[in-house]
């Protein structure tokens, strides 16, 4: 059995798990930012990184107030690089977020660049915002992710393993390009314990991955703990490692908490990241 690391230290100070105070108007000092590196060389990444990378956080509950004290709602699109030193805590963008509500804004671009001015602070890296208003809304899809299930796979024997184990990742000599997709990704908060569920995606060339032994991979992070960006990092560290595929790329859709969704991807070459919003979310 291969042990688990939790991959984060909780860090003091974190608000998640503890009661905050809310500030009713703008106030970046609610924004509590953990480094990446720490996670990061559990994994053995040191300052080079063997991936690119975004993640993608879909904020559903952004409001402010316009300059003669109407309320506005949107939605926001948050990227960050993962090139920047410091993700954010989940929970803190969250009240970063609602010291909006009773502040007023002389427009959207202005809450857009105070945004963008922020976060790229707060994390020391690139980040890109979009903010769209209602009558944007209707162009917000909900798709179906595309490739192979995994999860309509017959398992030859049964499962009885929940911790890491990245020796179920296994490849024969036949070269393949494919996308593949698993609904049952669970993980943990590593503050809190709480469950987070997400749907992966992996794009790859390469000799062909055992879609069997892929499927008890991802079942076996059902009891890990790490935050979204640093177990998508994980992911795409074993199969990069078990499998030397020619092209990598991992994505993981999770689940909304606290009216904001966090979507990490990380591949082996520069290409686009699409936001594509699923049902669960």
């Amino acid at each position: 059995m291969i042990n688990d690391p939790i991959q984060e230290n909780s860090p003091s100070g974190i608000p998640l798990g503890r009661q905050i105070a809310h500030s009713e108007t703008y106030d970046p000092s609610q924004l509590f930012c953990v480094a990446r590196k720490d996670a990061r060389k559990t994994l053995g990444i040191n300052t080079e990184l063997p991936f690119f990378g975004v993640d993608i956080w879909n904020a559903y509950e952004l409001s402010w107030l316009d300059q003669k004290g109407k309320p506005c709602v949107a939605m926001g699109e948050i990227m960050f690089s993962s090139t920047g030193e410091n993700i954010i805590e989940s929970k803190s963008l969250k009240l970063y977020l609602n010291s909006f509500n009773f502040t007023r804004f002389e427009s959207t671009d202005k809450v857009k660049e105070t945004i963008i001015r922020d976060l790229s602070g707060a994390t020391v890296g690139d980040v890109a915002v979009n903010i769209f208003v209602p009558r944007d809304f209707a162009m917000l899809d909900i798709k179906a992710p595309r490739g192979i299930c995994i999860d309509l796979i017959e398992i030859k024997d049964d499962i009885d393993q929940y911790t890491l184990d990245p020796s179920y990742l296994k490849t024969d000599s036949a070269g393949v390009e494919e996308t593949l997709f698993s609904n049952l990704l669970r993980t943990n908060c590593p503050v809190t314990g709480q469950p987070d569920w997400a749907t992966v995606k992996i794009d790859y060339k390469g000799n062909a991955m055992d879609h069997e032994g892929l499927l008890r991979y991802i079942i076996s992070l059902r009891q890990h703990q790490g935050f979204h960006e640093n177990c998508v990092e994980l992911i795409f560290m074993d199969i990069l490692h078990q499998c030397a595929p020619d092209f990598l790329s991992v994505q993981a859709r999770f689940t909304r908490r606290g009216g904001l969704d966090i979507n990490p991807c990380r591949s082996s070459h520069e290409i686009p990241f699409s936001n594509i919003r699923l049902a669960r979310q």
